[in-house]
């Protein structure tokens, strides 16, 4: 089966470059993988998207050695291990809040002896039966990962219990949900301050963390704090930043 570029940067103590794909954009998977990052976060939390169409961006991701990390809409068993039999390399899952839910959803999308995922061995994972075998299970466990959300008051208490449970590669904080939360808990935590209590509980239990930057310099200090997933760039950024720069253009050619 197909090797994942981002645990295969994270292995190395390195950062995998992420960048956000929120609609039906093909091109941009192939733009992605040129221009040097390393997995594509497809959002299917907020953004609506036919299985047909998420599973073409994963043919695509295949088709140009690009990892894909379903942020899921849900977390029913069955449909969460579909998106990696579909080709994605991680699933991401939000509002995760306790070590029990991150033990459930571990159960769900690793094989025996990690967990109960159901296998078929049929899909574009294992290039439609050619490339599996005896040793896909194990390999899928290896080479498939699970990053939770942090963006919770209740997952913030509980971060190092869920840092600490098996299955988990990464922490990712979520800050504007998060942001949030925080503010109508009564809570006198900072979202930096959250970033800060995630990144020390990851360092703990040796897992990694991210966090999306809208800045060059939110990036550099995420990664500064040892973050090894950081989300920069994405289609709403290109759509905002191109046709605001376009516009600007045109506005000297043909006046505002």
């Amino acid at each position: 089966m197909r090797r994942s570029k981002t645990l295969s940067k994270i292995r190395a103590g390195k950062s995998a470059r992420v960048c956000g794909l929120g609609h039906f954009i093909p091109p941009l998977v192939k733009h992605a993988s040129h221009f040097g990052y390393d997995c594509i976060w497809l959002d299917l939390e907020h953004r609506a998207m036919e299985q047909r169409e998420s599973q073409a961006l994963l043919a695509f991701s295949h088709l140009f050695d690009i990892d894909i990390m379903v942020r899921a809409p849900t977390m029913d068993q069955i449909r969460l291990y579909r998106y990696l039999e579909d080709g994605a390399s991680g699933l991401m899952i939000p509002l995760l809040s306790t070590p029990e839910q991150a033990a459930d959803v571990v159960n769900a999308v690793k094989f025996p002896p990690l967990g109960s995922r159901g296998l078929d061995a049929a899909g574009l994972e294992v290039d439609f039966i050619l490339g599996g075998g005896p040793d896909f299970p194990a390999e899928s466990n290896r080479e498939t990962f699970l990053v939770v959300q942090i963006e919770t008051p209740e997952a913030l208490d509980n971060v190092d219990e869920i840092a600490a449970v098996e299955g988990v590669e990464a922490l990712f904080v979520g800050p504007a949900d998060l942001g949030l939360r925080l503010k109508h808990s009564g809570s006198s935590l900072s979202v930096e301050d959250a970033t800060k209590k995630v990144a020390e509980a990851a360092a703990r239990h040796g897992k990694t963390w991210g966090r999306p930057a809208g800045t060059s310099e939110q990036a550099r200090q995420f990664h500064d704090m040892g973050a090894r997933l950081i989300v920069y760039g994405g289609d709403f950024g290109a759509i905002l930043n191109g046709l605001e720069s376009c516009s600007k253009q045109l506005d000297e050619v043909i006046g505002t």
